[in-house]
């Protein structure tokens, strides 16, 4: 039988699949039935096993766990349809903002790029467990509610043991998370350029 920590991986992984669906074209405008369907009949197929496995077992082994931050804007947009706690623009491009920042900061370091690893700092390390919750307080308080509940969550779920990883860092941030902020911040960038450009 599979141990909490596996399951919170394939559920992770079930997520994703059922929010991607939300981007395929058309399914937007299904009437709130059919959104609730569809999904749902994705996110229980990835945990059907297929020759002994679920199929999100296979994914899993690919990607491996996805960070609380992605599953939060996963969940935020799977709830969309139902309730008034879609993401705002403005809030959304803020957390872009910030996970692009901290990818570009991060990852290269973490590779090798300096003699400093940041990473070792996810293994509990007080201080920056302390300047997260500081930030995530400090980030509630300035209206950011999106940056703030990732950031708890994120706290929380490494502190419960949600995943098998013992690194907070793994809680925070990922790989498909930060390719995303860094195009979208990208995008949005070329825009603000492009645009008086094309007015003008």
């Amino acid at each position: 039988m599979a141990n909490f920590t596996d399951l919170a991986g394939l559920a992770s992984v079930a997520s994703a699949a059922a929010a991607s669906l939300l981007l395929l074209p058309g399914v937007a405008g299904l009437a709130r039935p059919r959104l609730a369907i569809l999904p749902g009949a994705v996110f229980v197929l990835m945990l059907i096993p297929f020759s002994g496995m679920p199929i999100a077992a296979y994914v899993r082994g690919v990607t491996g766990d996805l960070s609380i931050t992605t599953l939060v804007l996963l969940w935020f947009a799977l709830l969309r349809p139902w309730c008034n706690c879609g993401v705002t623009a403005a809030a959304r491009h803020a957390l872009l903002m910030l996970i692009a920042l901290a990818a570009l900061a991060f990852y290269p370091m973490a590779l090798g790029a300096v003699a400093y690893d940041p990473y070792r700092l996810g293994y509990g390390d007080s201080l920056f467990v302390s300047v997260l919750l500081l930030a995530a307080l400090a980030a509630w308080f300035s209206k950011h509610a999106l940056i703030a509940l990732c950031i708890a969550f994120a706290i929380l779920a490494w502190a419960a043991g949600w995943y098998e990883s013992n690194n907070l860092w793994d809680y925070l941030i990922d790989p498909f998370v930060a390719i995303h902020a860094l195009a979208a911040v990208t995008i949005r960038a070329a825009k603000l350029i492009v645009q008086p450009r094309l007015q003008g």
